[in-house]
């Protein structure tokens, strides 16, 4: 099964690599590659940022995060169908970013729209604002299918307790995945008597474009497990 390998659960930072065509100095020396059109790079990867950072011009609206766009598409479309709000896609391999901002170009949502490259866990864990995001999406991320593996899913109580961090209260996580065990570990995880509400979450009930992934999965007949949390406030 092959999906979302970025969102990984290391919670180790992977600022960008050089990149031989398009570099520039760095602060204190050293080569520091240049951002493509849409991307976000931080000059301090070691604190917390502010969003008038990431947009400029943020003017404290709702913000939306995605942790690992792969191609953008959802990314885009979502930036394109909601002109109020602000996204910042969250993306580890250096192609993906690149097609992620082409997308985001592409469909004319620069204005509101940055994409980031860095692991997912870390960009929650230690460089996103405080109680500042609306709606949190972990699409399709790698289901470590081996039983061996189950502890590098990236969905996990931890996780959870680093997304309570930076929701908002009202905010919200919403979770997909193709794998019907990956779906029950991540219900398994939500702690009963938490800050967590479930709530229903069916095909068509809000604008939410399909992913890149997704089409995929549902061409091959293949059901698609959803989980919609709502952060209700304090400690998780």
């Amino acid at each position: 099964m092959c999906e979302k390998k970025d969102a990984t659960a290391t919670g180790e930072p992977a600022p960008a690599k050089a990149d031989d065509s398009t570099t520039a100095p760095a602060p204190g020396g050293g080569v520091r590659r240049r951002p493509f059109e849409g991307e976000w790079m931080p000059e301090d990867y070691f604190r917390r940022a502010a969003w008038e950072e990431v947009f400029p011009d943020y003017d404290g609206g709702p913000v939306e995060v995605d942790l690992g766009s792969g191609d953008g598409t959802f990314l885009a479309t979502m930036a394109a169908g909601m002109p109020g709000h602000r996204f910042l896609g969250v993306e580890r391999l250096l192609g993906r970013v690149r097609a992620c901002c082409r997308k985001v170009r592409e469909a004319g949502a620069l204005d509101r729209a940055r994409v980031l490259r860095l692991e997912s866990l870390y960009t929650v864990r230690w460089l996103l604002p405080l109680a500042s995001v609306q709606r949190l999406h972990l699409l399709f991320p790698d289901p470590w299918p081996k039983k061996k593996h189950h502890q590098r899913r990236i969905f996990s109580e931890s996780f959870l307790g680093d997304v309570a961090q930076v929701l908002k209260p009202g905010g919200e996580v919403l979770f997909k995945t193709d794998d019907a065990d990956y779906a029950e570990w991540a219900r398994e995880r939500v702690p009963s008597g938490g800050p967590w509400t479930h709530l229903p979450w069916q095909e068509g009930d809000f604008f939410y474009p399909t992913t890149d992934f997704e089409a995929r999965w549902l061409a091959q007949g293949r059901a698609i497990h959803r989980l919609r949390l709502r952060f209700e406030g304090g400690a998780a």
